[in-house]
């Protein structure tokens, strides 16, 4: 699932290239995805856009909203008139249209978004702009890391959790935007077992835990996030985080502080990767 520096990847450059651009109309060839309100943002004109957690919202100039979430496998991708000389799409794109396309947004100028979505878990949401905050599944989103959290914060919501630190690091209600990336690489970063108690931690290993989850959604960043599975950026080219995870996807490679081999575990399903050594 892409996750916070995923997703804001694709904020940022959709903030560019659709910018001013108007909404003409929406075909929907996947009714689950966006089952209804598609005539409320017709004809309107996109003002901003924001992330919250891992969504994206389209702000349009007539006080509506478009919220996007993308779940495991969906992707964001435009053409037009702002992406001149767009990158050759990604071996993870099956074309443009093409057989994974659930929605595309017909803009002005002969812009398209295409909305392409393997599993069909992704979905389109329509609400007005004042009432965003009230949406049950934004309104129930924790704190995020880089942008409304604090030290100390994050220390008290640690010692109220009942969760191993990996969960904790993975509930969205208790922290938003971190999923299985960049919780296993934080940890390793901080030296800290996945399947310690998150309100066991030290004072010192919060701060510490605290600064790795920081440092570790920064370099997503830096590199346009991760393409190790279905995750395309707004250009339908690739991000290259996947070539410097710490710990991810790393099982029984030599561990790059202390050369033992990185174990793989299940925490409720998901793949967790460490170092029994370095990590305690």
């Amino acid at each position: 699932m892409p996750e916070l520096p995923e997703v804001e990847t694709i904020r940022l450059q959709l903030e560019k290239f659709l910018s001013n651009h108007t909404i003409q109309d929406v075909e929907i060839l996947s009714p689950k995805t966006f089952p209804s309100g598609k005539e409320k943002i017709i004809k309107g004109k996109i003002i901003s856009l924001e992330r919250f957690g891992k969504a994206i919202v389209i702000n349009l100039n007539n006080h509506y909203s478009l919220i996007i979430h993308l779940k495991m496998t969906g992707q964001l991708i435009y053409r037009g008139p702002n992406l001149v000389n767009p990158p050759p799409l990604s071996k993870n794109v099956a074309g443009l249209p093409g057989k994974h396309t659930r929605i595309i947004i017909d803009l002005d100028h002969n812009g398209k978004l295409f909305f392409n979505d393997l599993r069909k878990f992704g979905w389109f949401k329509v609400v007005k702009t004042d009432e965003l905050k009230s949406v049950p599944f934004l309104k129930n989103l924790g704190p995020e890391p880089l942008k409304d959290l604090t030290p100390t914060h994050f220390q008290e919501i640690l010692r109220k959790s009942n969760q191993k630190i990996k969960l904790f690091l993975l509930d969205q209600k208790r922290l938003s935007g971190v999923g299985n990336i960049y919780a296993n690489d934080a940890l390793w970063l901080a030296k800290i077992d996945p399947n310690r108690s998150a309100r066991f931690l030290t004072k010192n290993e919060s701060k510490t835990l605290f600064t790795a989850i920081g440092q570790v959604l920064n370099n997503g960043l830096k590199f346009a996030g991760a393409s190790d599975n279905s995750f395309v950026t707004a250009t339908g080219g690739e991000g290259e985080y996947q070539n410097h995870f710490l710990v991810y996807n790393q099982k029984d490679k030599p561990c790059s502080r202390c050369q033992t081999k990185i174990k793989k575990i299940k925490f409720s399903s998901r793949g967790t990767y460490f170092c029994p050594n370095c990590q305690k």
